[in-house]
């Protein structure tokens, strides 16, 4: 049977089966994988967006921004959180502050906030953007904080406790490492993060759709006539464009209901952001198209991963630096929040991104993830 005709035969069908099925390959494939987690109910709505040498090869929306309303996702204009994605695009405003010799990876983090609570080690700003700091993880209901806290204002949450172990020893994956260092660098430069990373990064790749929900800005901030020329774009498409965020969802027996409300302006360079699926491959083109104006050797550090005990930790300043099941190389980042699932992966060699967004905490669909982007590499090679 011709492959396309067995895709829409199956589409219909009460029961599939993929694991035995070798006639639908490539992009016939991945749609189907795709409609697949729309009809069994694993997710309420997901984007993707997949460029190969920089252009598009596969962009398309599956089930809802909303599911009372009936509206569709829109790949180019729905709106999702995208968790730990925000840290790839906090580090490379980091990266920005070091070419600019206003913050120093190997200077403790007490240069910077000299009042944060003394521990029984130093730690440097490399170990908090390497996860090496010995900063702990969330505990109870800090993951869905509902308080209109400042970034600085957030650290109370953590700042009397322990570290978890001697800086570089260990590796713990955490995003109050981020919310400190965006507390450093607005120290370091005397202007807010979020201005900082709209002027040196948001606007000039082009990221229009890409901001910060609870942000709000002051008339007299220090800012360059530069960010608060970003800053009016960023106010305008807030408010022209609120209809395109989705609605963000949690997942229980009963089906899917609306996630908790949350407010992540303190941890927004860990997991703050908001963008689509379109902006956010627009951000991995970037590092393929060298418009990412960072010097070679201080971008190179940004990418490489990062050691501890002469083990690699797969990760490095705000990046995933790693390879997937089958060797392939990769820099990105997996986002999980409440209300949003992520996934960001740039292929050098294969010169492939790959952008995927889902308005839904936690789906636990990352294998079925996987074998969709696989199903690309597989196309380029047919």
């Amino acid at each position: 049977m011709n492959p396309i005709l067995k895709y829409l035969k199956n589409v219909f069908a009460a029961k599939r089966i993929l694991a035995d099925d070798t006639e639908l390959t490539g992009l016939v494939k991945v749609d189907y994988l795709l409609q697949q987690l729309i009809i069994e109910d694993k997710v309420p709505g997901i984007a993707i967006t997949v460029l190969k040498e920089g252009k598009s090869v596969f962009q398309k929306g599956y089930g809802y921004a909303n599911i009372g309303e009936k509206q569709y996702i829109d790949p180019k204009k729905s709106i999702f959180r995208i968790a730990s994605v925000s840290k790839p695009i906090a580090a490379i405003a980091l990266a920005h502050m070091v070419q600019e010799e206003l913050i120093d990876l190997d200077e403790s983090f007490y240069t910077y906030l000299p009042d944060y609570p003394k521990k029984e080690w130093d730690f440097t700003i490399r170990q908090l953007a390497s996860h090496t700091a010995g900063i702990r993880v969330y505990k109870g209901k800090e993951y869905g904080l509902n308080k209109p806290l400042s970034i600085k204002e957030g650290l109370k949450i953590f700042k009397d406790d322990p570290l978890v172990y001697k800086p570089g020893s260990e590796y713990l994956y955490n995003s109050f490492d981020w919310a400190m260092i965006s507390a450093a660098m607005q120290e370091a430069s005397g202007i807010p993060f979020e201005e900082y990373v709209q002027g040196k990064v948001l606007n000039p790749l082009g990221m229009n759709s890409t901001f910060c929900p609870e942000c709000h800005y002051e008339s007299d901030s220090q800012s360059s006539s530069e960010n608060t020329d970003a800053l009016e774009v960023n106010d305008i498409f807030i408010s022209k464009e609120q209809n395109n965020v989705a609605t963000f969802y949690t997942k229980s027996i009963s089906g899917f209901r609306k996630a908790i409300p949350v407010d992540n302006f303190y941890k927004l360079a860990g997991g703050g952001y908001l963008s689509t699926s379109e902006d956010i491959a627009k951000f991995g083109q970037a590092f393929l198209d060298k418009k990412v104006k960072i010097e070679e050797a201080i971008l190179n550090q940004f990418l490489t991963a990062q050691q501890v005990d002469g083990n690699s930790t797969y990760y490095s300043f705000g990046w995933q630096v790693s390879e997937d099941a089958k060797g392939r190389k990769f820099f990105g980042h997996v986002g999980n929040g409440v209300g949003g699932y992520s996934n960001f992966f740039v292929y050098p060699k294969e010169q492939l991104v790959f952008s995927i967004l889902i308005n839904c905490t936690d789906p636990r669909i990352q294998e079925e993830l996987d074998a969709i982007v696989d199903c690309f590499f597989n196309e380029s090679k047919a």
